[in-house]
């Protein structure tokens, strides 16, 4: 395909057109250099009539989807957009008519634009992740040792019990030892954890609740007279503040839109799809939600599936196989690590979210081959998460999508935690960064989350997708996303586009953002050791000790606060936490309230391991 040379008097503005299309590329083991064909623009300086031939690489942005440009919600707009659309340019400075053709692929470089059309840019393009992120600091010494020597003490009466217990009280060791020629079914070694660490802190665990998980959430008090082996309801309910949802854009209702369609459909099509999607399972309203769900990620096609976790543990086994490399985050969720597993590729771990570990690892493995035989690898595929669920980081996409023109792999993005939650139109990491859809292979997300309801996607090209509904054992055998929750997504996603005709999802995206940053901003300047990207709604606070993960955990639900405390294995054994997910259904009172009860439970247990700002 021959370029084209276009002449254009703007002064002091380049001009990039859009770029020349090319043919897929397959992944390749071997190190290649950047591909060296660019398109390029002359421009005719008008004062001085000499020609200047500019070479720039296509600039990633998610803006060409959206038709108007808007206000970037938070973090997007504390840093200014090196590009500009061309709605933003002043009319001073736009092309003359019939000069060049402006569509929504070219971009201006701001050399004169005001501040204030920076601002109003979506083009939070070219943002950086350095740019809102957030160190993870480091705990004092002490802390971490006296957090050793406290598991150490642990482990250490707990197989000073397991002895006296076995030769004392042999009746309640029974099912760990061989009877009647039969091998345990439970190992004793394997549930020395549970028995002697996770028993003595369950009632943090598993409470139930009732109503609806929103903003404040009932939970139903219980008790244990045999330290936690079973308990019993006493019959009153606790009225808290929810911080233990996942329900971050607020759908999760008994009223309102997406509570009255969701009705309707319920009269129109039962509870139950009654079949898989591969047999007559598939309804009008799964086909028209794979639509949208494409249309909104960026996507050719989607397809959904009835289990969040199913997703991705059935899907990378679809994708990749025997002779195939998955590289993946060391902190990705179990459910990336069991589909992994499943696969039976072979698989290598990376530093949570190190470009530069990722880089020296594609280095090693594309050199080296597979294993004994040192053949070229037949797929790399890269699994990462958009937001990871226990470190409330982001993903490092900007340079992922650089290491993945130079190495040439396949990128899985789980967006869990991402979809709604992150970019000025909720639209995932893709939206957060400005970057265009189209770079990453794969986009797999969960409908638990921002859309209040249950399932999971996968979004791709169509050839990947139509592949996936023949492989995919959770499209092809497991029961049919119910035509209630269908309904859910549709309606809430119907909002968050603003298909209602109200400024309603926005709103909910961008109080959202501002909860977030206030939340996770107060904690901090309180002392407490807080992880989390700017712009994250999950906010973890370190709690080191195992004694302080079901002490904060109970304080805090006698002051009306209910949150989730996380521990080994769902986390490194010295770094315990409590994990707070804030919602756009939170008041700023709300925040407030749970700020000061949260600084009275860290006096209680001295977490503030730093100065207050």
């Amino acid at each position: 395909m021959a370029t084209t040379t276009n002449s254009l008097q703007v002064p002091g503005i380049e001009i990039q057109p859009p770029p020349i299309s090319s043919s897929h590329h397959h992944p390749q083991q071997k190190h290649q250099e950047k591909n060296d064909t660019t398109s390029t623009l002359s421009a005719t300086g008008s004062s001085t009539g000499t020609t200047r031939t500019t070479t720039r690489a296509r600039t990633f942005s998610l803006s060409s989807l959206v038709g108007k440009t808007r206000r970037a919600y938070s973090v997007s707009s504390a840093y200014p957009p090196k590009m500009i659309h061309p709605s933003l340019v002043p009319a001073s400075l736009k092309p003359q008519e019939n000069t060049l053709s402006v569509d929504n692929d070219v971009w201006f470089h701001a050399k004169h634009v005001t501040p204030a059309q920076r601002r109003n840019s979506v083009a939070a393009a070219h943002r950086k992740y350095e740019d809102f992120q957030q160190k993870m600091e480091e705990a004092p010494m002490f802390i971490l040792v006296s957090t050793y020597l406290n598991y150490f003490v642990l482990i250490l009466f707990g197989h000073l019990r397991d002895i006296l217990g076995k030769v004392f009280k042999r009746s309640e060791y029974a099912h760990l030892r061989t009877n009647q020629g039969y091998a345990p079914l439970v190992s004793d070694f394997d549930s020395f954890y549970t028995r002697r660490m996770y028993m003595r802190i369950r009632d943090c665990w598993n409470r139930p609740i009732t109503g609806v998980p929103t903003r404040i959430t009932a939970i139903l008090e219980r008790v244990s007279d045999d330290f936690n082996k079973t308990f019993r309801l006493t019959g009153r309910k606790i009225d808290a503040i929810n911080f233990a949802s996942y329900n971050y854009l607020g759908f999760a209702q008994a009223e309102g839109p997406c509570a009255d369609a969701v009705e309707e459909t319920v009269r129109d099509y039962g509870v139950s799809g009654g079949s898989t999607r591969a047999e007559c399972g598939s309804l009008d309203i799964h086909r028209e939600a794979e639509r949208k769900v494409a249309r909104f990620v960026g996507k050719e096609d989607a397809c959904i599936v009835s289990m969040g976790f199913a997703t991705n543990s059935t899907t990378i086994p679809a994708l990749v196989g025997k002779g195939c490399l998955i590289i993946s985050d060391e902190l990705n969720h179990s459910s990336i690590i069991f589909g992994a597993r499943l696969s039976g590729a072979s698989i290598r771990v990376f530093k949570h979210n190190n470009m530069g570990d990722l880089r020296n690892l594609l280095r090693e493995v594309i050199s080296q081959g597979q294993p004994r035989t040192h053949r070229p690898w037949k797929k790399i595929m890269i699994i990462v998460e958009g937001l990871y669920s226990m470190e409330g980081s982001v993903v490092n996409l900007p340079e992922l999508i650089k290491l993945k023109r130079e190495f040439k792999f396949y990128l899985y993005v789980d967006e869990a935690h991402s979809i709604g939650a992150l970019g000025e139109h909720g639209g995932g990491v893709c939206d957060f960064y400005g970057i265009n859809p189209k770079h990453v292979d794969i986009l797999m997300g969960t409908f638990t989350k921002s859309f209040g309801a249950a399932g999971g996607y996968i979004a791709g090209d169509k050839v990947v997708i139509d592949h996936l509904r023949l492989k995919n054992h959770s499209f092809c055998y497991a029961e049919t996303m119910t035509p209630p929750v269908t309904q859910q997504v549709l309606a809430s996603l119907g909002i968050m586009r603003g298909e209602d005709g109200t400024e309603n999802g926005r709103n909910r995206i961008r109080q959202l953002a501002d909860n977030a940053h206030y939340f996770a901003a107060r904690l901090r300047e309180m002392g407490f050791i807080v992880y989390g990207d700017e712009g994250s709604p999950v906010v973890p606070l370190l709690l080191f000790n195992p004694a302080k993960i079901s002490a904060f955990s109970r304080e805090m639900l006698k002051r009306g606060v209910a949150i989730c405390v996380v521990g080994y294995p769902a986390t490194p054994i010295i770094s315990s936490r409590a994990r707070f997910c804030v919602s756009a259904a939170h008041t700023r009172e709300d925040l407030d309230h749970a700020l000061k009860l949260i600084s009275e439970v860290g006096d209680l247990l001295m977490l503030k391991f730093k100065k207050a700002q």
